[in-house]
């Protein structure tokens, strides 16, 4: 399992973008439409590994946030951060922040094809780098997801 929980960043982001969106089902959507959009804007092709990638992290993330991280009244907050490790690597980081601090996210255990729920974090296991979970005091947390692209 790659998840980690409190896990340091890695460097100095280069590149930063945060958006504030509410927690509904039209602010998770909207999460992923602007994460696609931003990562293009970075440089990155539309139909590239990584924005793929980060699309579906973002569809996560924010669906687990509006699911299970909703708090009446109080939004979520998207942050994608781009670092740049000379020579080596360039590292995508993805944030999800919510209000539901008391809530961390939890792979399912043994997950079946017909459950309607619980395979999302397995994806993001899948497709990230490494992920985990750090508290956002008073009472939030942040959900985060990296992928490193090797040069």
């Amino acid at each position: 399992m790659k998840s980690e929980i409190h896990a340091p960043q890695l460097g100095t982001p280069t590149a930063r973008f945060s958006r504030q969106l509410s927690s509904t089902r039209r602010g998770a959507r909207l999460s992923r439409l602007l994460a696609v959009q931003q990562l293009t804007d970075w440089g990155w092709a539309r139909d590239s590994g990584t924005v793929q990638a980060a699309a579906l992290l973002v569809s996560e993330l924010a669906a687990n946030a509006v699911t299970h991280g909703r708090a009446p009244g109080r939004d979520f907050l998207l942050t994608l951060m781009v670092t740049l490790h000379p020579g080596r690597a360039t590292t995508l980081r993805i944030e999800i922040a919510d209000t539901r601090g008391e809530r961390l996210p939890a792979p399912a255990p043994n997950p079946q094809p017909s459950d309607e729920y619980g395979r999302g974090l397995l994806l993001v296991e899948c497709l990230a780098t490494r992920w985990g979970v750090t508290p956002r005091p008073p009472s939030g947390k942040t959900v985060w997801a990296e992928i490193q692209e090797r040069r």
